[in-house]
Parts: C-alpha cells; structure tokens; sequence
C-alpha cells in the first residue's frame, strides 16, 4: 500500500467495524500491520542496493557450478528456516563466513527484513562506520544520531553488523565491541553477522581459499578480540558461503 493510497475497509482509520452475534464492534484493520512493516523498515538504515534483498527473489544459484549450486541451495534453506522459526531457535543470530561476492550480506538483509515483516524491529549498521558514529559521539558537537548509536546497536530487536573485523583493531574497539556483543548475548538479542575473515570453527585454516590477503591473512580473533569472538559464536548459527566466484564482479 503506498503512502497516497487510503484502505477500502478502514478508511485510514487502522479500525474497522465488525459484527458478531448481532453486537457492533471495533478491531485493528490489516493494514496497520502493512504500515507498521514498512514504517519499521524505513527505520532499518537497510543501504538502498539491498532494498529489496530477498530470500524468495534475487538470490541466484550459479548455474554453471555444480559443487558450489547444492551448498548455496541449502545455506538459502538454512536462512529461511531460521526467520520461519525465529524466536524459537536454539541460538538467536547468524554469522555469515565467506569471501568478498559471495552473497552473504544480501542474504543478512533478507534475513532482516524477513524478521521486520514478522513484525521485530531491527537496524543495519555497516561495522566500521557504527564504530565512526560511536566514537564521534562523545564529542558535545555531535549530532543526536551519533550520540544515540551505541544504545541502538545494544537495544534494537535486531542487529545486522556488516563486514564485522573491516576495521584495525585497539583497545577502544576491542572493548566497544564486546561490550555490544556481550549485552545482546546476555539478553538474547538477535544479531546478524556478515564477515570476510576467517576462523577455525568455521573451517578455515591461514592462506587457504580464493582469497590470499586480507581475508586469509587475518581471522575473526584477531580483529575483534576473543571476547567479542567467543559471544558471537554463543549466540549465532554459523552460516559458511561456498567458496565461488565474486558474483558482484561476475553481474558486472
């Protein structure tokens, strides 16, 4: 329904009028749920590329890789069982693993948005620039969206942090890390992960896979701390992306 657009049943209301056994009465109309949905997404601070991310639509599986299309298929399944399920899952986040292009942050997005469209909250924050507004907000000069950052990420229903490690490590940032990471452990907040570093527990080993530099040089541990590290593997289901070619750079 666009914004112009006023319900047939409510009037625009958000009410309608209903009868049973012959006594008049009033109930939330439909529509309120598509409005808050998208009031709910305009929140997000989704990046306009991954607008209309999807687990229906827009995800391709390769057709020209057999080894790579079954294990895309099932991490797509594993997706879409975890927002089916979800809150009843045994661990509530994702941590995508993976190289550059391989799909894993269009699949967070969906995962989001598909959460949203269940009626939770949520909010996208690329990792460094949530780590920028953070420390720009201790200055008295910042604006209220700076300042609000760091009890965003600790509160909202849904945390999507993408390209988790894309930024060199300190005490400051080890300890704001896991101080985010470690409050939505503790009260079970979901949290989305989206990563191109690498760790054991995702079956990686130094100097392996497509890419040999950053993504093989560094892991997980290193960029975060092991605090941080060990939460996110607490309290996320680990999704590991096939190793297949950059489809960014591929579509191009």
């Amino acid at each position: 329904m666009s914004a112009v657009e006023v319900c047939s049943i409510c009037g625009g209301s958000g009410w309608k009028i209903i009868e049973r056994e012959g006594i008049s009465g009033a109930e939330k109309c439909e529509c309120a749920g598509i409005g808050r949905e998208r009031r709910n997404e305009e929140k997000a601070n989704i990046p306009l590329l991954y607008r209309n991310a999807s687990l229906v639509e827009g995800f391709v599986l390769p057709e020209d890789n057999p080894v790579s299309r079954p294990l895309l298929a099932k991490v797509l399944l594993d997706v879409r069982g975890y927002v089916r399920e979800y809150p009843n899952v045994p661990k509530p986040g994702l941590m995508f693993f993976g190289a550059p292009g391989t799909g894993k942050t269009h699949l967070a997005v969906a995962a989001l948005r598909g959460l949203i469209a269940k009626g939770f909250g949520g909010i996208f924050f690329d990792f460094q620039s949530l780590l920028m507004q953070i420390h720009r907000g201790y200055n008295e000069a910042s604006g209220t969206s700076e300042r609000e950052a760091y009890s965003t990420a600790l509160d909202a229903d849904i945390l999507l942090l993408d390209d988790v490690g894309a930024h060199r490590i300190n005490d400051w940032v080890e300890d704001t890390v896991t101080s985010i990471v470690t409050y939505r452990c503790n009260n079970r907040k979901a949290t989305i992960v989206t990563t191109n570093l690498r760790d054991p527990e995702a079956g990686d080993k130094r100097g392996s896979g497509l890419q040999a530099d950053l993504y093989s040089k560094y892991f997980l541990e290193e960029r975060i701390g092991m605090r941080a590290r060990s939460r996110l593997f607490e309290m996320c289901k680990v999704v590991k992306m096939p190793e297949v070619e950059d489809y960014r750079l591929k579509k191009r």
